[in-house]
């Protein structure tokens, strides 16, 4: 049988159907990866609501969602759109890098670097469910970005072109030239970004809520195992995943009055951790002991970050796959991503804003032609 060459248009239906297959199991993990869900146990996907295990029938990519018009077939309840767009963004993203690693081996004919197109594809289902986390809980996960850094100095031992594809790379690089450029993508954009974190915490490491005269405060318990605890002071209202990032971190809350579980336990300062509560008198409390927590308060201190580490171990995989040149285009692309998401969408001034959606895009960019830019910009200096 005679099949066309691989640089081939129709080889990216294959490369599509497979992505939109990936973004199926993506979804499980975008869900239930943030809530410490196993994303095996169960096996099958479930309604988060009535809890029912879809059929194989109902779970085909992309084509279920459609057909059920948006909804649960049990229940009635609907279904997040976001389903449906991971399942198709994940499909074009792998059609894409596809096209892309064919294009960049040169090839017609098959060579042990297209190879590299496996731990790309696996970049890329992380980055697109880095991406989703990020978006929703602030957060990205370690177990993505410590597989995604072994996976990328993978792809640059297959293709050693890989970590610097602009005219400065080596005329004819090995494995092992491919693993030391990488390795030092890595080290510049997992310690570079690291600098600006430290930086950052000098500058932003904590936010100052103070009021003229007291205003009550207290703890909102969540009603979904989905949601987390709330923090409401006055017109504030901070989630307790956006106060707490290190072990370290503490929300200081000097409190006129305070009750806890309806008991007084008088004014002062109250220390509240991720896992537990220091009552004025020095008394610990475990978080899980804690029913309700309320008070009066004219002041409240509160951690905050100028980024998380979590971009930190983003930035180091995109280094290992793309080199010292793609983690500067990552950085100065992500920048002029997230201005522009913040003017056209009224979002990032003056709010969090998660940045690993917007590093993942500018990765994604320097894959599929920034390094053209970047090749161009350079050679008119020269």
């Amino acid at each position: 049988m005679i099949y066309p060459p691989l640089d081939h248009p129709v080889w990216l239906v294959p490369a599509f159907l497979i992505g939109a297959c990936i973004g199926s199991f993506l979804n499980v993990v975008i869900y239930r990866l943030p809530l410490g869900l196993s994303v095996n146990d169960p096996k099958r996907s479930f309604c988060p609501k009535c809890k029912y295990e879809i059929p194989m029938r109902q779970n085909i990519p992309l084509f279920s969602w459609l057909s059920l018009r948006g909804k649960c077939s049990s229940c009635k309840a609907p279904i997040a759109s976001r389903y449906f767009i991971v399942e198709l963004v994940t499909a074009i993203l792998f059609a894409l890098v596809g096209w892309a690693v064919i294009q960049h081996t040169g090839g017609k004919e098959f060579c042990i670097e297209q190879l590299a197109l496996l731990p790309l594809w696996f970049m890329t289902a992380s980055f697109v469910a880095i991406a989703f986390i990020d978006a929703e809980h602030l957060i990205i996960p370690l177990e993505l970005t410590i597989s995604g850094t072994v996976a990328g100095f993978i792809a640059a031992a297959l293709m050693p072109i890989l970590p610097d594809l602009v005219a400065w790379a080596s005329p004819d690089p090995n494995w092992l030239g491919g693993l030391y450029q990488a390795l030092i993508g890595w080290v510049i954009g997992f310690f570079g970004l690291w600098a600006v974190v430290l930086l950052g915490k000098l500058a932003f490491g904590r936010k100052e809520l103070k009021f003229e005269e007291p205003v009550s405060w207290h703890l909102e318990e969540p009603k979904t195992e989905e949601e987390t605890i709330i923090f409401h002071m006055g017109d504030e209202k901070i989630e307790w995943w956006d106060i707490f990032f290190r072990k370290s971190d503490k929300l200081i809350i000097e409190a006129d009055s305070a009750k806890l579980n309806g008991d007084e336990v008088g004014g002062g300062n109250l220390v509240l951790r991720e896992n537990g509560i220091e009552l004025p008198d020095g008394k610990k409390v475990d978080l899980e002991d804690v029913k309700s927590l309320e008070g009066t308060s004219a002041s409240a201190v509160i951690p905050r970050e100028a980024m998380g580490m979590g971009d930190v171990h983003l930035m180091g995989v995109i280094g290992a796959f793309f080199g010292w040149s793609g983690v500067f285009f990552t950085l100065l692309a992500s920048s002029l991503y997230a201005i522009a998401g913040a003017v056209l969408g009224r979002i990032g001034f003056g709010m969090r804003l998660p940045f690993g959606p917007f590093l993942v895009l500018g990765a994604l960019t320097w894959l599929l032609g920034g390094w053209k830019l970047a090749e161009w910009y350079f050679d008119a200096l020269r």
